[in-house]
């Protein structure tokens, strides 16, 4: 493995100016400079996921990647979707989450097609013998500076990736999920406050935190909670594959930290909303993360 081990991946956050790079979509994580920080290295395990199963789309980089690790850490064996470009990404996550002594189940494909995402949820509980959390990460972005320059293509693939592979995903996943189990969806700030580059991103977005409630709703009898995590600016392929590289130098400095998250900054919340042992009262929740700003809603 060429990144770091946990207890060598110490050290300040990387700050801005960030160095200016441009990747294509939708980006290689092992390609970034610097790497995003994603082993938590303070973090100790403590079994709060001991016997589970997750299944984490979008679970080969960024945020993704370090929910796996520390689901492993916590105990569960992991399940992983991703795209067919983004396959050396994943194998590393798998390693790393080998590394944490759980098991590491590999899927690709795309979360646009509901039949693939019926056949990665059959595939995770055939392999572990059940399914008790899912986490809908995978995520599509594409800036545009007026709406007439979205196309019908973009908002298609946006819609489908962000919102629709969200639905697919749990519709799937509830065939399995057993009383205490749980949902995890990840929004974003721009889904509460809006971006006026981001118009279809910030839309499937806030369509997420609906979502997230309505289910929430819905699933509360049966024992089955569905919350939400909403970040702020993340260093993650995501940006690099969509930003131009010098907004990318600038990425997260309008924080009041200063900097993007990084992703071991943001995965300790989706084993807080995973775990009964921390949240078992929590449902219909979005909790945003966003390095100090304080007037989302």
């Amino acid at each position: 493995m060429q990144q770091k081990t946990a207890k060598e991946q110490t050290g300040d956050r990387p700050e801005n100016p960030l160095p200016a790079q441009k990747q294509k979509r939708p980006g290689i994580e092992s390609k970034i400079e610097p790497r995003p920080q994603f082993l938590a290295p303070d973090y100790t395990g403590s079994e709060k996921l001991a016997g589970k199963t997750a299944l984490i789309t979008g679970g080969d980089s960024g945020i993704g990647r370090s929910v796996a690790v520390l689901y492993a850490r916590e105990g569960a064996n992991v399940a992983i979707v991703f795209l067919p470009e983004e396959r050396s990404d994943a194998e590393e996550t798998a390693e790393f989450v080998r590394a944490e002594g759980r098991e590491c189940l590999l899927i690709e494909g795309d979360v646009r097609e509901s039949s693939f995402c019926e056949a990665a949820v059959e595939q995770t509980a055939a392999k572990f013998g059940g399914l008790d959390i899912l986490v809908n990460n995978a995520a599509y972005q594409h800036h545009q500076k007026s709406l007439d320059a979205i196309t019908d293509e973009q908002l298609k693939r946006t819609f489908e990736t962000n919102i629709y592979g969200y639905f697919y995903m749990a519709r799937a996943a509830l065939r399995h999920i057993p009383k205490g189990g749980a949902i995890v969806n990840c929004s974003s700030i721009t889904g509460l406050e809006g971006s006026k580059e981001l118009l279809d991103y910030s839309s499937t977005k806030g369509a997420i935190n609906a979502f997230t409630k309505s289910l929430a709703q819905n699933l509360v009898e049966k024992g089955i909670r569905v919350n939400c995590v909403a970040p702020g600016p993340v260093w993650t392929p995501l940006n690099v594959a969509d930003k131009e590289a010098e907004e990318v130098a600038k990425h997260g400095a309008d924080t009041p930290m200063k900097r993007p998250a990084q992703p071991e900054e943001i995965a300790p919340a989706f084993v807080f909303f995973a775990a009964n042992s921390d949240s078992s009262y929590i449902t219909g929740e979005i909790l945003s993360i966003l390095g100090g700003e304080t007037t989302a809603a």
